[in-house]
Formats: C-alpha cells, structure tokens, sequence
C-alpha cells in the first residue's frame, strides 16, 4: 500500500501563481497584510513552512481590512501627536553651555547628545538620531537645529551655545 501525500491544495491567483497573505513584511515581495501571488515553489517550501504567509481566504482578507483600519485610526492618532510635539519644539529655545577661548572656538563641540540632553530638562523624549546637524557645532552662537520626528514631520529649533560661568569669571578677573 503507497501512502498518498495529503496536502491542502493552495489557491491559484489570476496569473496561475498563489495566493497568499503576508502576515510578516518580506523584503522584495511585501508587506504585512498585502495578498501577493507567488510561484507554487516558493509559497510551499518557503513562506507558508516559515510562517511568512498563509492562504488569501476571504475570512482573512476581512479581519486584515479591519486590522488595517484600526492601524490607520492609530496612525492618525500618532501623527496628530508628533504634528503638536513638532509645534512646541519650533516654540523651543535651548541654551547649551560649553567651554570656549577668547575667540569664541569651542574646546570641545557640541553634538546632539548634548542637544538631546538639554531636551530632556525641559520635558522632551528626543533621541540623538532624530536630531539632524550639519556636522557638530565647534563655535559659540545662535544655531538652527531640524529634529525629524516623522518622515514628513520636521521641526526646528533654536539652539544658543554660550561660554559656561567659569569661562565669563575668568575672563572678568582677568
């Protein structure tokens, strides 16, 4: 007696590949949620036995819908968030103090963990990388700053870099 191989058959898309839903985000293929058509090859040995994908039911294209809309509620919802972050950040005016010669020249320079640093005093949860500097500031003066908190979400911000107390004493005793 030959044993026969039951396999569920996976269901054919409209260019003769299969239909599957992503449930992760494949690089070169796509994201979590999309319905792609693969060749039968790929979708058998490799997305469905990784758990990559399954079969594109239509009680799965249902519940992937609402799960969008709900993603799509939050998004909004974080976005509005980051637009009024974004605003208070342009109202901003940080003061950064570092030790300079007489000439203004920084001895050292000042990055943006420094700048990070100085917006966690006053209340703001920025990280390093989401501060964009042209290079590090090495002079003391007034300096623009864009943070981008989204990819079409930017906000600038004020950043004074002065001589720290001890820099001004010493050169008033002086």
């Amino acid at each position: 007696m030959t044993k026969r191989r039951t396999s569920r058959r996976l269901p054919k898309g409209p260019n003769g590949g299969i239909e599957l839903l992503l449930i992760h985000n494949v690089a070169d293929l796509g994201k979590q949620g999309e319905v792609v058509e693969v060749r039968p090859g790929y979708a058998r040995n490799y997305l469905v036995p990784q758990g990559l994908a399954t079969v594109a039911t239509e009680h799965h294209k249902r519940m992937v819908d609402k799960h969008r809309a709900k993603l799509l509620e939050i998004e909004k919802d974080r976005l509005k968030g980051l637009h009024s972050l974004a605003d208070s950040l342009g109202k901003q005016s940080l003061t950064i103090e570092a030790n300079a010669n007489d000439e203004g020249h920084l001895y050292g320079s000042v990055g943006a963990p420094e700048i990070v640093a100085a917006l966690k005093q006053q209340d703001f949860n920025i990280t390093a990388d989401q501060v964009k500097l042209e290079g590090v500031l090495k002079e003391l003066g007034l300096y623009t700053v864009k943070v981008q908190l989204h990819t079409e979400i930017h906000a600038e911000l004020k950043v004074w870099v002065v001589p720290t107390m001890a820099d001004e004493q010493a050169a008033t005793e002086s």
